[in-house]
């Protein structure tokens, strides 16, 4: 895979975190700060916590995750304690 150019912020690229999209400059993924979005953080508390990243990158990952679920109508179990694996 190459270089994909998600938006202005995000980028997908195998050479880095194996192509899971990342903020541009960083190996900070985007799917860690949508987690701690989720957990609850702040957009100030997450800044702190990876000062690679700036303040569009956070609305950039909220816009790719909209984005996906806009266009990639997808169905995931994201409640591991009530999943069921079969015997």
């Amino acid at each position: 895979m190459a270089r994909i150019e998600i938006n202005k912020y995000i980028v997908a690229d195998s050479e880095i975190c194996h192509g899971t999209p990342t903020f541009k400059g960083t190996r900070v993924m985007v799917w860690q700060v949508l987690e701690l979005l989720a957990a609850g953080e702040t957009s100030r508390q997450i800044l702190e916590s990876f000062p690679t990243i700036r303040k569009g990158s956070i609305r950039a990952a909220l816009e790719y995750a909209s984005s996906l679920t806009q266009e990639h109508y997808v169905v995931l179990n994201t409640s591991p304690e009530k999943a069921h694996i079969p015997a």
